[in-house]
């Protein structure tokens, strides 16, 4: 989708520096580079603003807010002890069926395959989203879905495409758990899991 590849290519260039804190993203200017038409630019700096990446204001546009890698990272204790809870409410019912878990792991590694990181991404949320909702358990879910996940994921992984099926094969040890029924080792390889992706948002966004 424009509006994907919009975001990501931002997402790149505030991580990179080259829109430092302050600095404006004009709507037009960002549509003629891209040869779109605004509306797909301006969803992009709406999914923007709510990682926090920006801030919009009335009649002035968006504008980089100063993040720091810090705080970037502040969401993965948070999003791992939600799914920690969720692997072991969700293992009793998926147990007896992992295929759903299996297809998405398979369409990662085809995407780690092809390079494909937002094909990756798509199916690397899918997988734990599986978890989310077989737990049974709608507040951890509102949470969960309040973290935003994709576009950290996106933040997280935008510029790992090299380590793709490396990102890809850790999700196995969490299916075979739930597979075997086993909740506890289960929560406690999900929860492992996401807190290694700490290490992988940039030091310097």
């Amino acid at each position: 989708m424009l509006r994907d590849q919009v975001k990501d290519a931002l997402v790149e260039r505030i991580l990179d520096g080259v829109y430092g804190p302050g600095d404006r993203i004009v709507e037009m200017r960002v549509a003629e580079e891209f040869g779109v038409s605004q509306a797909p630019v301006r969803e992009a700096l709406r999914e923007l603003e709510l990682l926090r990446l920006v801030v919009s204001e009335p009649f002035r546009g968006a504008r980089v807010r100063e993040v720091t890698a810090e705080e970037l990272r502040e969401i993965y204790p948070v999003r791992a002890a939600l799914e920690e809870v969720a692997a072991r409410s969700a293992t009793p019912t998926l147990a007896g069926d992992v295929k759903p878990l299996e297809a998405e792991l398979a369409a990662m590694r085809r995407a780690a395959r092809q390079g494909d990181v937002h094909a990756f991404i798509a199916h690397d949320v899918a997988f734990h989203r599986i978890i989310v909702e077989a737990s049974g358990n709608r507040t951890l879910q509102e949470l969960w879905r309040s973290l935003h996940v994709e576009l950290r994921t996106t933040i997280t992984l935008i510029k790992h495409a090299a380590e793709l099926a490396e990102a890809a094969e850790s999700h196995l040890p969490v299916l075979e758990a739930i597979d075997a029924g086993d909740a506890e080792r289960a929560a406690a390889i999900l929860r492992g899991h996401i807190e290694a992706f700490a290490a992988w948002i940039p030091s310097e966004p």
